[in-house]
C-alpha cells in the first residue's frame, strides 16, 4: 500500500505484484478485491497509526496475520473486535542485534543491496530535514553522512 511513486517502484523491483494506493475503507475493499474477497494472508503494519492498524486488521482474512513493527502512536485495538476477526496479531521490538552480523556479511558479498532505499544523501547536521522529506514523501530514506 503505497502513494509515494518511488516506493512504489521499488516495490515492484522487489516483488511486490500490486500496489494499492486507496487507504481506509477504500483500501480494504481493494485488498479484498484483489484476494477474491478473502483478505490477505499475511500483513504487515510499519505506519504505527490508528488508521493505519485498522486498515491492516481489516485487510486480513480470518485465519491470517498481521505483524506490526515500530512504535504504535496512539492506537488502541477493540479486544472484541479482534477475537471475532480471527486475526493474529504480533509485533514488539526488533532483535537487531541477533541478525545484523549476518545482514552485514550478505550485504559485504554482495547478495543484497539495502542502498537502494535511500534516495536522498544530506550532512549530519540536516538530519531534521531528512526526517521533513521522508515525513513529506519526498524521499524514502535520507542517508546522513558525517
Amino acid at each position: 500500500m503505497s502513494r509515494h511513486e518511488s516506493r512504489q517502484k521499488l516495490a515492484l523491483e522487489f516483488g511486490a505484484t500490486d500496489i494499492v494506493t486507496e487507504r481506509g475503507e477504500a483500501g480494504v475493499a481493494r485488498v479484498k478485491e484483489l484476494t477474491g474477497g478473502i483478505g490477505a494472508d499475511s500483513v504487515l503494519e510499519c505506519v504505527g497509526t490508528p488508521e493505519s492498524m485498522q486498515q491492516v486488521l481489516l485487510s486480513t482474512r480470518p485465519g491470517g496475520n498481521v505483524g506490526f513493527v515500530g512504535v504504535p502512536h496512539g492506537v488502541a485495538i477493540d479486544g472484541e473486535q479482534l477475537f471475532y476477526s480471527h486475526v493474529g496479531l504480533r509485533g514488539g521490538p526488533a532483535p537487531v542485534r541477533g541478525y545484523l552480523p549476518d545482514l552485514i556479511q550478505r550485504v559485504f558479498d554482495g547478495r543484497i543491496n539495502p542502498g537502494k532505499v535511500f534516495d536522498l544523501t544530506l550532512p549530519l547536521d540536516e538530519v531534521a530535514e531528512g526526517y521533513k522529506a521522508m515525513d513529506e514523501r519526498r524521499a524514502i530514506k535520507a542517508l546522513l553522512r558525517p
